[in-house]
C-alpha cells in the first residue's frame, strides 16, 4: 500500500519544482473554471432561449453572482486551511493528523452547508432587496437563488473534498468528477429551459443536480482511493482541536476572499442602478473574468500546497524558490489569457447575449479589469505564500483594507459625482493594486522563511 501511495502522489518534497507547479496548477485552473461554467450557462441558455425574458433572466442570475460568491469564496477559503494542515502533516509524515483531517473536514462541509441553507432562505429576500435589484428583476433573482441555495451542503461538500485531494498533490480527479457533473449540468439546462419551458428555476435546478452527482462522486473516490487521504467511515468523528486549527488558517483566506464578494455586493448595488440592459452586460462579462481569474489563482494554490508540505518538511529554502516559480509562470499564463480575451472578448460576450448594447458595455468592463489582473496575480502568489506557513490573518486584513475599504469609499464617494458604468469598474484595478503594494510590503517585513530558519537555529543551539 505505501508503495502505491508514493506512486500516486505528487512529490512536492524532492525534484524540479517548475515542471510539477504547471502539472498542479492547470487541473486546478480547468476545475475552476469549469466550475465557472455552471453559472455561465445558466446565463448563456437563458439569456438566448428564456423567450421574450432572456434579458431579465440573465439580469437575475447576474444580480445573484456577488451573493454566491461571498458564500462559495468564504468556504472555499476554509477549504484551502484543511488543504493547509494536511499538507503540513504530510511533510511531516504524520498520518494520525491526515486522518483526522478529512474526516472532520467532511463534517464541517456538510454542517457548514446546511446552516448556510437555513440561513441564507431566510434572509435572501431582504438582502436582494438591499441591492436595488429592479423591480422586473427581483422574483427571477429570488427564485434562482433560493433553489441553489437547497444545494449548498453538497456544493461546500465538493470543495472540502477537492482541498482534501489537493493536499497531496492530486488535482486531475476533482477536475474529471467536475467535467463529467459539468456536461450533465449543460444537458439538464438544455433540457429545462428549451423542453420543458422553464426559466431561472430550470437552470438553478440543473446546476443544484450537477453538483449533487460531482460530490458524490468525489466522496466514492475518497473511500476508495489508496493514499492517506483515505475516508473509512467507521471512522469519521469531529476533532475540535484540528477543527480550530482549519479554522485559524482557512477563516482568515476564507475572508480575504470573501471580501471581494463583499465589495462586489456594493459594486453590483451601483450596477443596478444603472439599469437591466448594465446588469445583463455586467453579468455576462464577469463570466469571462472569473475564468481567467481562476488561471491566474491556480498558481497561488499550488504555491500554499507546495510551500506547506515543505514547510512541515522543514525545507524552507525551497519555500523561497517556490514563490518566485509561482509568480514567473503565473505571469506567463495571465498575459496569454489576457491577451486572448482582449482580442475574442466582443466574440465571448455575444455567447452569452447578443443584444449590441450588452456586448458594448460589456467589452468596456473587460478591457478595464483586465488591466488589474497583474496585480492580483502579484498579490494572490504573495498571499499563498503565507498561508503555506499557517500565516493568513495578516494578507485577510490587507487584503480588506485594500480591496474592500478602497470600492466602499470610491462607490461611496467618487461614484455618486459621476454616475456611469465606467466610473464603477475602476475601483476595480485601483484596488488591486494598492492590495498588491500592501502584501509586498508585508511580506518583505515579515519573511517567515527567514523567520523560521531564525528560530529553528535557535532551537538547535
Amino acid at each position: 500500500m505505501q508503495s502505491n501511495q508514493k506512486k500516486e502522489k505528487m512529490d512536492m518534497l524532492h525534484g524540479s519544482i517548475w515542471n510539477k507547479l504547471i502539472y498542479y496548477a492547470l487541473p486546478v485552473a480547468a476545475t475552476g473554471i469549469l466550475e465557472q461554467l455552471f453559472n455561465a450557462s445558466d446565463v448563456a441558455i437563458v439569456g438566448n432561449f428564456a423567450g421574450s425574458a432572456k434579458t431579465i433572466a440573465v439580469a437575475a442570475v447576474g444580480a445573484n453572482s456577488p451573493i454566491i460568491g461571498l458564500i462559495l469564496n468564504l468556504f472555499i477559503g476554509i477549504a484551502l486551511g484543511t488543504n493547509v494542515v494536511i499538507a503540513n502533516a504530510i511533510g511531516r509524515e504524520d498520518e494520525k493528523t491526515i486522518h483526522k483531517a478529512v474526516h472532520t473536514s467532511i463534517i464541517m462541509a456538510i454542517v457548514g452547508g446546511l446552516i448556510v441553507m437555513i440561513i441564507g432562505e431566510l434572509l435572501i429576500g431582504h438582502l436582494l432587496k438591499m441591492l436595488n435589484v429592479p423591480d422586473d428583476v427581483f422574483p427571477y433573482a429570488l427564485l434562482y437563488i433560493r433553489i441553489y441555495l437547497i444545494g449548498m451542503p453538497v456544493i461546500l461538500l465538493y470543495n472540502f473534498e477537492a482541498a482534501i485531494f489537493r493536499s497531496v498533490g492530486e488535482t486531475k480527479i476533482p477536475l474529471q468528477v467536475l467535467a463529467i457533473s459539468g456536461v450533465l449540468n449543460v444537458g439538464l439546462n438544455i433540457f429545462f429551459v428549451l423542453v420543458l419551458k422553464m426559466t431561472v428555476n430550470g437552470v438553478a435546478t440543473a446546476t443544484v443536480i450537477a453538483n449533487m452527482v460531482s460530490s458524490l462522486l468525489l466522496f466514492i473516490k475518497l473511500i476508495r482511493t489508496k493514499q492517506v487521504i483515505q475516508i473509512k467511515k467507521e471512522e469519521i468523528t469531529f476533532d475540535r482541536e484540528l477543527f480550530l486549527k482549519i479554522m485559524e488558517i482557512g477563516l482568515p483566506a476564507g475572508i480575504q476572499t470573501a471580501v471581494f464578494a463583499i465589495a462586489n455586493i456594493v459594486i453590483q448595488s451601483a450596477i443596478n442602478s444603472l439599469g437591466t440592459i448594465v446588469m445583463a452586460a455586467s453579468s455576462a462579462a464577469l463570466n469571462i473574468e472569473i475564468c481567467v481569474y481562476d488561471i491566474l489563482n491556480s498558481f497561488s494554490q499550488a504555491c500554499t500546497t507546495f510551500v506547506g508540505q515543505n514547510y512541515g518538511a522543514g525545507n524552507l529554502k525551497r519555500c523561497r524558490k517556490i514563490l518566485g516559480l509561482c509568480i514567473i509562470e503565473d505571469a506567463i499564463a495571465t498575459a496569454l489569457m489576457i491577451l486572448f480575451v482582449i482580442l475574442l472578448g466582443k466574440t465571448l460576450l455575444s455567447l452569452f447575449n447578443n443584444d449590441p448594447r450588452v456586448i458594448n458595455i460589456g467589452y468596456t468592463r473587460l478591457l478595464i479589469i483586465f488591466t488589474a489582473y497583474t496585480f492580483s496575480m502579484l498579490y494572490e502568489n504573495m498571499s499563498g505564500y503565507l498561508r503555506g506557513f499557517g500565516i493568513s490573518l495578516l494578507p485577510a486584513i490587507l487584503t480588506t483594507i485594500g480591496v474592500c475599504g478602497v470600492r466602499i469609499i470610491w462607490i461611496s464617494f467618487v461614484f455618486p459625482l459621476r454616475k456611469t458604468f465606467s466610473t464603477i469598474i475602476l475601483a476595480y484595478p485601483l484596488s488591486l493594486s494598492i492590495t498588491a503594494v500592501l502584501i509586498f510590503l508585508a511580506l518583505m517585513k515579515y519573511r517567515p522563511s527567514k523567520m523560521q530558519q531564525q528560530r529553528t537555529m535557535i532551537y538547535n543551539s
